[in-house]
């Protein structure tokens, strides 16, 4: 019996998560969940799966639910809040294993503190290793314990590489739908609108990671999780469009040969091979060969896609810039969302706040929540006076 904690239970990853937890009882227990703000969802997600503990992210809601589940009978349920609730729930001493799935830096504490404290982790938030990848990945070499990715992508990578040895791989092929907008011409770009970017052609996801994949800014950010996670240069990681999005990933072996994942675009698939590794269970998740008539590829556009530039820009020279690419987009995506710049603003506010940010080494998850924070300050104030942001003295994060 697998006991998991779940960062991000409400989402469509937690979801998933709890959704194939329920197809396999006698395999999975769920013993902590992180909720974040949706109080509905967790009040029922509290009532089917009995936590030990259960974290809202702001106060006001987690004594909501304390009151509600203490209404319903289900008083014995701890009810806690914030960041330093999220690391509880991924450090309870009955958890085994703890999947990651909070957008955003929002779980990155809880995510690191699960790695110190020798917990096996599903990594769902991209975030986090583009934020501090170098820090979680060091952490999990010195505890000894795999990262097991959850997104289709670097799953696929991961299951790839059981072929061969990591001295035996040219490359890491990293497949893209291509968005909504791959057929679009660029001068098209400047009128487009949130409900249109939103509209993916593959896959269900949140509004966030949907309007990234529209930027291919998701791609940019699987190509700095696949550096991290498997330990490669960016120019040994290469993004190829597939607008099918049959193959998940591709790895490339010295001698030419190239294995390929594929199969249903169901994200519990990805989450029962994490859960389950080194092993492989049964499951109904069946890809019907019978289909694969057609496959296309093509390489990005980057004039089009700057977004993709900027990540392996950042990529190549990590620290503080990764750190920088993401709380930039973050603010950027939600200016879009709200209507306050057009899409095409997107990448230059990106642009504008990585040459405003220092090259520097982060040495503790305080200093990367620093550089994001300051980045974050950086990319308000270019959302707020359109203006270019001056460009600060050379200094350090580290």
């Amino acid at each position: 019996m697998k006991r998991i904690a779940i960062l991000g239970s409400t989402g469509s990853i937690g979801r998933s998560t709890l959704s194939v937890a329920e197809s396999y009882p006698d395999r999975f227990q769920i013993v902590t969940l992180a909720a974040g703000s949706n109080l509905e969802a967790a009040f029922e997600q509290a009532k089917r799966w009995r936590p030990r503990v259960i974290s809202m992210a702001a106060e006001a809601d987690a004594n909501a639910l304390r009151a509600r589940l203490k209404q319903a009978g289900l008083g014995e349920i701890e009810v806690v809040h914030g960041a330093a609730g999220a690391v509880r729930v991924a450090t309870h001493a009955e958890v085994d294993f703890v999947v990651s799935a909070i957008v955003g830096v929002a779980g990155l504490e809880a995510t690191y503190e699960a790695v110190r404290a020798g917990k096996l982790l599903g990594l769902a938030n991209k975030e986090c290793l583009v934020a501090a990848g170098e820090l979680i990945t060091a952490e999990a070499r010195r505890q000894g314990k795999p990262l097991l990715p959850i997104d289709s992508e670097h799953n696929a990578v991961h299951q790839c590489l059981r072929g061969g040895r990591m001295d035996e791989v040219e490359r890491v092929w990293l497949t893209a739908s291509g968005g909504p907008f791959l057929n679009t011409p660029q001068s098209e770009f400047a009128s487009i609108t949130v409900e249109q970017a939103l509209n993916h052609p593959t896959w269900k996801m949140g509004r966030r990671i949907t309007i990234d994949s529209a930027t291919l800014m998701n791609k940019g950010f699987e190509v700095i999780e696949a550096c991290r996670l498997f330990h490669m240069p960016p120019g040994k990681v290469e993004v190829i469009v597939h607008p099918q999005s049959t193959i998940h990933s591709m790895v490339e072996f010295v001698d030419g040969s190239i294995l390929a994942q594929f199969s249903v675009t169901d994200m519990r698939l990805p989450i029962l091979y994490a859960l389950t590794y080194p092993d492989r269970i049964q499951s109904d998740m069946r890809f019907a060969v019978s289909d694969l008539r057609h496959l296309d590829f093509c390489p990005p556009d980057l004039k089009k896609f700057p977004c993709l530039r900027l990540a392996y820009e950042a990529a190549e020279a990590g620290g503080s810039k990764t750190v920088a690419l993401n709380a930039a987009d973050e603010v950027a995506v939600a200016a879009f969302l709200e209507g306050s710049i057009g899409f095409n603003d997107i990448p230059r506010i990106i642009e504008d706040v990585l040459a405003a940010t220092s090259t520097g080494k982060l040495e503790s998850i305080g200093k990367v929540l620093e550089a994001d924070s300051e980045a974050r300050r950086l990319a308000q104030q270019r959302v707020a006076d359109g203006k270019k942001i001056e460009r600060p003295r050379a200094t350090s994060f580290a």
